[in-house]
């Protein structure tokens, strides 16, 4: 049983609890202090403790309540406790002596007790019948913080994204890549936060980490628990909840130099205020960055064009009426502003190219959710209702045209530099009612229905003296109506089924936007014509605990993507939905030293929807044919010794596009793949990594960790002029700080090696035939910065 997710610091709270129960005391507890305590063995759920009234820290006061029982409470990380029995006084009891100030050989502690919360019914990590990855929010710094989703995709293996700019970007999990351009097609991944949905048919907003719980990687599909969108798999990031009993805030600042570039800075404040004590708190956020910019324009004469400024916010209201109600309140604002592309093009210079104009792009994000939760012991019922909004603007080099009213004339040489500019607003509403319950060992059930409702909406120009044309733009509407459940059984000793399905109707609709009727449906008549999809995905999975630490699991799950309709130069067109079929098998193992988790998946794609570029340089989107996807995984994490830790990770993704599409209009050439396997997720990725903390005495520590991020070859898209290989490089990190808990200084150095590499070859979609671009790492860079709290 776990009590709290939360991993709270060591701070002292007024504690007042009478003697009761063990799983209603440490309930308590757990809510008056932020703290996560748990026990194992469900017999202990009656041991009556002692009550306990002051102002203690967590830690102290379960010393106090467990007093006069043969149990102990034994810090597993920070913030978090696990209850168990003893059969001999606990060491605690017995005068030690001083500790050295750095042991010699002193034994790792247990792992702590990992609840996976993604599922929705929190169950333990050991029994989950799946791959995942947690992130620690506790490990997390302001300085990987500030870089948002990149911090996940160098944590996580398995976690891959394009790179055309922070808010432009698709994240791609364990192989599932369809194209490196966001059109009307959702991404593959599902990301969250907190309990709501981030986006559905629009870029990855790269929301800072700044005080998250938390971040959960559910490998996919995971149709049945979050249907459309999750072919890859769930990215899940939970932030920090108000604290009801505590006043308290933070502030952390930083400068940044950028090697061959120009400096950035960044920074925020965090504060914590209880409204009523132990009913309302308020908790708020703000942040700034500036990333200085690194590519140099030789065709307009300016240095360090990509400048990036993000800043944000979040607010989060709790209240706690009590009854076991809980009742969040969440808003979340960012907005990102880049001068010009991040893209290079070789023939000029590693961090060099020549442009006719300026391509700046903008996202602006924002998200509130009201969510309220009820407790009646093992069950819980949540229910949920969020609005999410996204603006999304996009300048490109367009081509060079005789005459842009004619779209359909290909380009001339010597003619007039063109923009292309486009326009993406996003809104989404999301409702969802669902009551679960909890057992032991991961059995138990859940069912839920949700709503959905989300616009898009896309407008396109092309600009060129005199002239400013209006393209064909589009407004995508999708509304679902889901229904899905799931349940755990244990027929046999430490062997769980898990059964589940999801059932989703959705209504698809379309119009033209810009145009006439009569020139955008002059392909596709039934293109503007409403109708509607139902979609069924079963699920099953298995998990067999061998061991105490060791499970194995198999599991079966489909995922799904509803059609829609595209802009095909001035035309408006269908594309159907797709779906993927996955069988996974694997085992994880978790000892006090040694964390290892493997497993393979085969998957079957068919209908494959990819955002593609047509013959003269304008994204478009089609059904790219069938496809199969093979994933070997490995990740493991050693601890040696007390305060060290090593990690390591490998994937291999084997794809192959099986059945290929034929997608042409008159006058273009064909769209056809002329490679074999999908776009974007190289063929192997790995890491390794270290974390170590040292005690230097007089309450200063110093901690340090430092990663290598191998992304092997991969290819831009799918078709003749997108197949061009990228990828195959070496990208690193490392940070160290010293200080006390609440206040310290560090140092961060990312891309050590100031390697280039190629991490997504795209400036200008109309230029990519005739130029050779490409879009290095950042060069070496490193921030010195400062953290406080109170």
């Amino acid at each position: 049983m776990v009590a709290s997710p939360a991993l709270a610091q060591e701070r002292a709270a007024d504690i007042a609890i009478a003697a009761s129960r063990l799983d209603v005391a440490i309930k308590l507890l757990s809510r008056q202090t932020g703290a996560s305590i748990g026990f194992r063995e469900p017999g202990l759920a009656s041991a009556q403790l002692r009550p306990v009234r002051g102002r203690f820290t967590a830690g102290q006061a379960l010393e106090r309540m467990l007093q006069g029982n043969a149990l102990r409470a034994r810090r597993v990380a920070p913030g978090t406790y696990l209850v168990e029995r003893v059969t001999k006084a606990p060491a605690a009891a017995r005068p030690r002596p001083p500790r050295p100030r750095q042991p010699a050989a002193e034994p790792a502690p247990a792992p702590e007790e990992i609840v996976v919360t993604a599922t929705k019914r929190d169950i333990p990590l050991g029994s989950y019948p799946g791959g995942v990855q947690i992130v620690d929010g506790e490990t997390l710094s302001a300085a990987e913080s500030a870089r948002g989703t990149e911090a996940i995709e160098a944590r996580i293996a398995s976690v891959a994204s394009t790179h055309l700019g922070p808010g432009r970007n698709k994240l791609f999990i364990r192989g599932i890549a369809d194209s490196s351009f966001v059109g009307p097609t959702q991404s593959t991944v599902g990301q969250y936060w907190g309990n709501s949905r981030i986006t559905y048919s629009a870029p990855d907003p790269n929301l800072r980490l700044y005080d998250v719980r938390s971040v959960e990687v559910l490998e996919g599909p995971q149709g049945t628990l979050y249907g459309a969108g999750s072919l890859g798999g769930v990215v899940r990031v939970v932030p920090r909840s108000p604290d009801l009993g505590t006043f308290e805030g933070s502030a952390w600042g930083g400068v940044l130099a950028v090697q061959h570039g120009k400096p950035g800075v960044d920074g925020g404040a965090i504060l914590n205020l209880p409204l009523k004590q132990d009913v309302i708190g308020f908790r708020a956020l703000a942040f700034g960055s500036v990333e200085g910019g690194y590519i140099d324009d030789v065709g307009r004469g300016i240095d360090d064009i990509n400048r990036v400024r993000t800043f944000g916010g979040r607010a989060a209201l709790r209240v706690d009426p009590g009854d076991d109600w809980i009742v969040d309140l969440n808003a979340v604002g960012q907005r990102i502003d880049g001068d010009d592309s991040q893209y290079a093009e070789r023939n000029i210079g590693e961090l060099d190219r020549a442009s006719a104009i300026a391509q700046p792009f903008r996202n602006d994000y924002w998200l509130v959710d009201l969510v309220t939760r009820r407790n009646w012991g093992s069950l819980e019922l949540t229910s949920s209702l969020g609005y999410a909004g996204q603006y999304v603007f996009e300048r490109f080099e367009g081509p060079e045209l005789a005459d842009t009213k004619d779209l359909a004339v290909g380009p001339a040489a010597g003619a007039a530099n063109t923009a292309y500019s486009q326009a993406n607003r996003i809104s989404m509403v999301t409702g969802e009612v669902r009551l679960a319950r909890r057992g032991v060992n991961g059995t138990g059930w859940l069912l839920a229905a949700s709503l959905l409702h989300n616009r898009a909406q896309t407008n396109r120009r092309m600009e060129a003296t005199p002239f400013d044309t209006a393209l064909t733009g589009v407004n995508n509407q999708v509304d679902e109506a889901t229904l899905y459940g799931e349940a755990t059984v244990e027929p046999r000793d430490r062997f769980t089924l898990t059964l589940g399905g999801r059932l989703t109707h959705a209504r698809l609709s379309g119009s033209s936007e810009d145009v006439a009727d009569v020139v955008a449906y002059r392909i596709d008549p039934g293109a503007r014509a409403s109708r509607s999809e139902t979609r069924f995905l079963p699920s099953i999975a298995t998990a067999y605990r061998v061991a105490d630490g060791l499970t194995l699991f198999a599991r079966y799950q489909q995922g799904f993507r509803p059609g829609g309709i595209a802009i095909r130069r001035e035309f408006v067109q269908r594309f159907a939905g797709d779906r993927v079929s996955t069988v996974e098998a694997g085992g994880r193992y978790r000892s006090p030293a040694l964390d290892v988790a493997v497993s393979v998946s085969a998957t079957r794609w068919t209908d494959i929807q990819a955002d593609l570029i047509d013959g003269f340089g304008f994204p478009t989107t089609a059904n790219a044919g069938d496809g199969r996807v093979l994933s070997i995984g490995m990740v493991s994490r050693w601890r040696p010794i007390a305060g060290l830790e090593f990690d390591a990770a490998l994937y291999l993704n084997g794809s192959k596009v099986t059945e290929r599409a034929f997608v042409t209009l008159p006058a273009e050439e064909s769209l056809t793949a002329q490679i074999e396997r999908l776009p974007n997720v190289a063929d192997a990725s790995g890491r390794i990594g270290m974390a170590w903390t040292r005690s230097l005495g007089d309450d200063l520590e110093l901690t340090a960790n430092g990663y290598a991020r191998y992304v092997g070859k991969s290819t831009l898209g799918i078709g003749p002029i997108l197949g061009r290989l990228q990828g195959d490089y070496l990208d690193t990190g490392v940070e160290v700080r010293v200080g006390e808990g609440r206040r310290g200084i560090s140092v961060a150095v990312t891309n050590l090696l100031d390697a280039r590499g190629n991490r997504f070859a795209l400036g200008s979609p109309f230029l990519i035939r005739d130029r050779d671009q490409t879009t290095p790492l950042r060069p070496r860079s490193v921030r010195l910065g400062f953290d406080l709290s109170f």
